[in-house]
């Protein structure tokens, strides 16, 4: 069983809007800091906003303004909607979970020990 499991991703019109969910079993998230990542093939990983338990956010310069995250630690569910999406933002989105209290290092993807599977976003121009 996955600690951490996305939905919500498809296809969409550069413009368009997408929400994701990460639903997490066998950790409570309320003691977690949780973020979103993203991967192109042939790329690396990069950051897209993360939230520590104390609802303090951050967001990569590409999505500020466009994407907002939010957690509901009582249905254990971590979100990203997604606003105006653009061709650059198709990739794999993943959720990620880490049991450190993070400030700083909320887009610090080496601080992260739970990664989901994976949903699919594709914006089309």
């Amino acid at each position: 069983q996955e600690y951490l499991v996305e939905s919500g991703g498809g296809s969409v019109q550069h413009g368009g809007s997408l929400k994701l969910s990460c639903v997490a079993s066998r950790i409570s998230i309320r003691t977690y800091s949780m973020a979103w990542f993203r991967q192109v093939p042939g790329k690396q990983r990069e950051a897209v906003a993360g939230v520590n338990t104390h609802g303090l956010t951050s967001y990569s310069d590409s999505t500020k303004g466009r994407f907002n995250i939010s957690r509901d630690d009582a249905k254990n569910t971590l979100s990203l909607q997604m606003d105006g999406l653009k061709p650059e933002d198709t990739a794999m989105y993943y959720c990620a979970a880490s049991s450190a209290f993070l400030q700083w290092g909320l887009l610090d993807e080496s601080k992260y020990n739970y990664w989901g599977q994976g949903t699919q976003v594709i914006v089309s121009a």
